[in-house]
């Protein structure tokens, strides 16, 4: 892509910032910045509707008592089984295992700590769902500036 064809759509997920992107000029590749563009900014508004539509579904799971607190964390902090096996320390079939709500109810204070130091919370806060769905300083609004 040449210099002079990079999108300057201000896009409304970059928050008033800009993005560096190489392009050529005179056959040379440079770097350049662009404020976004339409079809960037519709991907990523997308790609954080489903995430908001996984937190609130693990919220309603925990809720009705069909998940531990676990559940809902690890996608409110937009996280996986594998991202939070390489936060916390556990394996994979582990972490598995504590979204059940009754072998979550039985860990120990020192895992547990280890959830709550990847979730930046307390033991206390990780055992109990909040009153609502928090973004946790996650922007998911995309106001602009």
């Amino acid at each position: 892509m040449d210099v002079n064809q990079i999108p300057q759509d201000k896009s409304k997920t970059y928050g008033g910032h800009a993005k560096i992107i190489y392009a050529t000029t005179e056959g040379k590749y440079t770097s350049a910045t662009s404020d976004g563009w339409q079809d960037e900014e519709y991907a990523t508004l997308q790609a954080v509707n489903a995430l908001t539509e996984q937190t609130q579904h693990a919220y309603d799971l925990v809720k009705s008592g069909q998940k531990s607190p676990l559940f809902y964390y690890m996608f409110a902090y937009r996280h996986d089984v594998t991202s939070l096996a390489q936060t916390s320390g556990f394996f994979r079939w582990q972490i598995r295992r504590h979204l059940n709500l009754k072998i979550f109810n039985q860990l120990s204070d020192k895992k547990l700590m280890r959830y709550a130091q990847a979730f930046n919370l307390s033991i206390e806060q990780l055992k109990q769902l909040p009153d609502q769905i928090t973004s946790n300083g996650i922007n998911d609004s995309f106001d602009e500036h």
